[in-house]
Parts: structure tokens; sequence; C-alpha cells
């Protein structure tokens, strides 16, 4: 049995609503190739002002495009919430200039651990500190998304990107000679390349796909972040931890420098009234009802967090084309173009590995608009399909009962670090 593990999801929330992001002075590397003043290709339009979409400011910024970005909210924010970063993403922002910003923010963890949920023993570990770097040539990271979001947004900005609050997409036409993008309040945008970046519930995939609303998976996350020195000395952490039990499963792990300590309970439930909202208030009640007989150890980790946050986790059937991603003038990218379940830890990874994909198909001054999109999808479509249905497969394990848990934990015990480990995805992706 084939066990990938350096998984798992990714949301929290700070206590007392601590979820600002720390400001940092960035300095960036130069662009890798020179301004396209030439080619048709110097209005980029992206819509979504999420990790994404800033990512992919910053990509196509660095390759001397002039960007555009709209975000629908009034402000730029993220909630409180972590996330995991394998080596094929930090390798991506070292090789953006962020590396040293990512230093003061991110956490470092030691290594991945695997326990049961019901007995607290532990299965299997990853070294992480070590290994990543030398094995990956990049280091594993944990990152609160505000930071990381943070980091982003200043270095687009740096690098000539233009950010607008406020603008919501409404529809887009696309001519011989570039896009016409109107938004709700009124502002008509031109570009030569409009990039959908806004999320699971997409404007631009509906106009460009027309598939429907995404699907809900039947899990529900609940979300905490706690500042580690308020917990005991036991409840603390430098590590990514993973407990597995009957249709559920816990993560925790550090962030911010490992100041703070993100926990997510996925638990397997009906779907809530308000399924499009990623920052629903959390009954804990309901939470312990749903973990049923997990072990002490477990439990008082869970007994440790004051407030719970809900999110009502939802995909796609995975990608199977590249025309999912890209058709004409417009490409998707992200959770807009493949949704993923976070039984893997890679639904920003994917959108990071997206963004730079996108920089240097849009680069290679080859070929019109069209052709270069193009290139871009026919290179992310698979990955990120392999990744959605990796994503798909850990959750069934993870959740897994009877002779398949058993089977589950005979294979973490007698194999540990060659199941946990995952060259296919941290040792491949697109280079910086």
């Amino acid at each position: 049995m084939i066990l990938a593990l350096a998984s798992v999801l990714k949301f929290g929330r700070c206590a007392h609503g601590a979820t600002g992001a720390v400001t940092l002075r960035l300095t960036l590397g130069t662009a890798h190739n020179p301004p396209m003043a030439k080619m048709a290709l110097d209005r980029v339009l992206i819509a979504g002002g999420g990790i994404g979409g800033m990512a992919a400011a910053l990509a196509c910024a660095r390759q001397g495009m002039a960007v555009q970005l709209l975000e629908r909210s009034a402000q730029f924010s993220e909630v409180g919430a972590g996330i995991q970063m394998g080596p094929n993403v930090t390798r991506i922002l070292q090789g953006w200039g962020l590396g040293d910003a990512l230093e003061q923010v991110a956490s470092f963890p030691s290594g991945l651990l695997a326990r049961d949920a019901q007995s607290g023993q532990v299965m299997g570990r990853l070294r992480l500190a070590d290994r990543a770097q030398s094995r990956y040539g990049a280091p594993y990271a944990t990152i609160h998304r505000a930071d990381l979001h943070g980091l982003l947004l200043a270095a687009a900005r740096l690098a000539g990107a233009q950010t607008h609050v406020g603008q919501t997409l409404q529809a887009w036409h696309e001519s011989a000679d570039d896009l016409e993008v109107q938004t709700q309040q009124g502002p008509t945008w031109r570009a030569n390349v409009l990039v959908g970046a806004d999320g699971v519930w997409s404007a631009v995939r509906q106009q460009l796909l027309a598939d429907g609303a995404p699907r809900f998976t039947g899990h529900l996350a609940y979300r905490a972040m706690l500042p580690q020195a308020d917990l005991p000395l036991a409840l603390r952490s430098n590590e990514v931890t993973v407990w597995m039990g009957p249709r559920l499963h816990v993560v925790h792990y550090p962030v911010r420098a490992g100041q703070w300590l993100n926990l997510v309970a996925i638990v397997q439930s009906a779907k809530p009234d308000q399924a499009q909202d990623w920052d629903l208030a959390a009954n804990a009640k309901n939470l312990m009802q749903a973990m049923g007989g997990v072990g002490q150890d477990l439990q008082a980790r869970l007994a440790s967090v004051p407030d719970w946050r809900l999110w009502a986790l939802h995909d796609r059937a995975s990608m199977a084309s590249a025309g999912q991603m890209a058709q004409g003038r417009v490409a998707l990218l992200g959770d807009a173009a493949h949704p993923m379940r976070p039984y893997l830890a890679q639904g920003a990874g994917m959108a990071i590995e997206d963004a730079q994909v996108l920089a240097q198909s849009l680069a290679t001054g080859q070929g019109s608009v069209a052709q270069r999109l193009l290139r871009y999808a026919e290179l992310r479509w698979a990955r990120n399909a392999q990744v959605q249905n990796r994503a798909v497969r850990n959750g069934q394990i993870f959740h897994a009962r009877g002779a398949l848990a058993w089977g589950r934990n005979l294979s973490m015990r007698l194999m540990g670090e060659r199941l946990m480990d995952l060259p296919w995805l941290y040792g491949q992706g697109p280079a910086a």
C-alpha cells in the first residue's frame, strides 16, 4: 500500500483576532527576461487577490509585464489560517527573492509525525528539517496565510504590479486584438491576457467553462490558531503532526516562527447552511460529538482550543484536459482551475507553481497569446490532476476504518519514511 502523507490541511484562526501580517523589507532580484514591449503581452489583468492571484502578479511583473490585479474585497486580507509548503513551493519563493523574508516569518518543522487518533500511538515519522534541504534543495515550511500573502503583495508591488480593491469582475469580451473586462463597480479594463485566480467559486471559470458550482465533499474543517506560550509544554510542538481515525483526522503545526500553533480537525458531516463561507463560527460541542472516541492525548489538544472556525470543503473532479485551464486569451489558475481537497497540503502550492509556469509561458516570445496560454495549460493540467487524485486518496486513508485502517498502521510502522516522503511531488515542478 502506498501512503502519501506529506499532508494536510492548513486552516486556523488567531486568538483575539490576531491575523495581521508581519511587515518586512524586501529586496527582489531582477527579472530573468526583459520587458516585452515588442509583443502584444504587456497588459495582464488578474481577477482575484488571494495567494494564487498575488503570486501570478509577482511572477508576471518580474518578467516585465504590466500587471493589473482586481480584488473584489474592500481590502486585502487573509483569515487566520496556516499553510504548509513543501520544497517544490519554497524553491520558487526563493527564486523570486523571498527567501530571506520567508526566514523571518515562517516555521521550519523538524519532522512530520503520524499518530493513531484513538490510541495516540506514533505510527511513522519523516525528518523534514535536514532531509528536505539536502534532498530537494529547499526547506519544508509552515506559514500563516496572512504572512505569505503580505510577502507576495509587497513583492508584487515592488516589482511594478498595480493592485485594486473593491473591483468585482462581472463579464469579459474577447476580440482579435485584446480583452475588455467589465466590473460591477463600473470601470472597464482592457488587457491582452485575463487570468482567473478568483477561487473555488470563480466567476471567470463560469463564463469560460459554464460547468456549474463546485461539489461539497462531505467533509468539514474545524480550525483554530493558538499562541504556543499559552499551551502546556506537553502540547507545544515544532512538528507537523497528523492524527488519523475513523471518518476523521486532525493536523497541527507551528507558524509565525514557531510562536503560534495552527490546528485543524476534519470530520465527515452534513453540508452547513452557509456552505460558501469559509470562516464560519463553529460549535465545539458539535466537533467533539463528531470526533467520537478519540484518545486522551488528542482530546487534550482539542480541549485547549477556546474558539473554532468552520469551513465546508468543496472541490471538483480532477482535471482532464488543458482546455480546462486556458482558452483563447483567458487562463485559470489555482482553485479557480483545480480546487482540491487539502489532504496533500498543496492547494496554495499548486497555485504558486501555476503562477511561475504562467509567467514563463507568456515570456517565451513564441507564438500568439492563445498559444502561450495553451502551452501553460499543457504544462500544468496533468500535474494538478495528479495532486487532486492523490489528495482524494489521502483523505480515504486518513479516515479509514476496519481492515484498511489496520493495514495503514502496519504499513507505516514497517516502512516509515519510505511511505511518507514524496519525491514525485517535492523533487519536480517548475524551476524558479
